[in-house]
């Protein structure tokens, strides 16, 4: 197959990219710089531009771009540039993957698009699933107008995935800024610790988009590990993995006055979700529990 990938520098992207390379994929990157190699290609996503040749005959799209969500403290123009940038991108691939279906209806195409688990926005401890409806807090909000945006293709005939993925654990990413912490000996749950913190290993991840590329499946899909666990569970498993304990625990008030209303939506609140489309659709995970799947983590760096 021939695949574009958007957001090919991220924690993802950088593993995908040689992944489908070895799987005999020819793979685009789509990049908003001067491109440097023959295979990245310039796009605009900001202003929704991209030649139309770029993706003319391309078989699928992987979509991953974003501003990172909790990079940095939430202000007003923060979280605009997050929900803009997911759903510029987002309508840019959209649009042009519909334009070539028009161009060229035979050729069957693919959109894998990002979304978050944070779609069905703080859900306790009930199991969720895909069926599950949509939160009401801004990253639930950001999340349904992230999937909004891949409309386009799908009225023009691409079959489109939104995947909605859980805590990524791999070097990079949350859990590298958190390791630091936990091989001083100072990390601990965070607030009540009773929020469920879903996760997913980086290789499942990656796994999961290379057989979604070729799956007969649709629509909403849980990219999270099979056995959720709550943030007091996770924590203690981090503390396990790098041999140090985990028992200090930072209060809800410390994570608001760090991470402002990103700690209320992003952080104290949870999803017990489960990836029941992809497990229905054949797809068997290689870390089914945290502690491996974190021992895997640490064990690429």
């Amino acid at each position: 197959m021939k695949v574009a990938v958007t957001g090919s520098s991220g924690l993802i992207g950088t593993a995908l990219v040689p992944a489908l390379q070895a799987d005999g994929h020819e793979v685009l990157r789509l990049v908003r710089r001067t491109p440097r190699t023959a295979d990245e290609h310039r796009w605009d996503p900001e202003h929704r531009q991209i030649a139309p040749a770029v993706l003319a005959d391309v078989d699928a799209v992987v979509n991953l771009a974003g501003v990172g969500v909790g990079d940095r403290r939430w202000s007003e123009g923060h979280k605009q540039r997050v929900l803009r940038s997911r759903v510029d991108s987002t309508t840019t691939v959209s649009q042009a993957l519909a334009d070539a279906a028009a161009a060229d209806p035979g050729r069957p195409r693919v959109l894998l698009s990002g979304s978050a688990v944070g779609f069905y926005g703080d859900t306790g401890d009930r199991v969720v699933d895909e069926s599950a409806p949509a939160g009401t807090d801004f990253l639930a909000r950001v999340c349904v107008a992230w999937e909004g945006a891949t409309a386009p293709a799908t009225d023009a005939g691409v079959r489109v995935a939104t995947l909605r993925t859980g805590l990524v654990l791999g070097r990079g990413g949350l859990l590298g800024r958190m390791l630091p912490l936990f091989r001083l000996g100072l990390g601990g749950r965070l607030g009540s610790g009773r929020q469920y913190q879903p996760w997913i290993s980086l290789r499942d991840e990656v796994d999961a988009i290379r057989f979604l590329l070729t799956a007969d499946v649709s629509g909403p899909v849980n990219l999270t590990g099979p056995t959720p666990v709550t943030n007091t569970e996770f924590t203690a498993a981090l503390g396990r993995a790098v041999h140090r304990p985990a028992v200090l625990p930072v209060p809800g008030p410390a994570l608001h006055l760090v991470l402002g209303e990103f700690a209320e939506v992003g952080v104290l609140a949870g999803q017990r979700a489960v990836p029941a489309v992809l497990e229905a659709a054949g797809f068997r995970h290689t870390h089914t529990d945290v502690d491996a799947a974190l021992a895997a983590a640490l064990a690429d760096g």
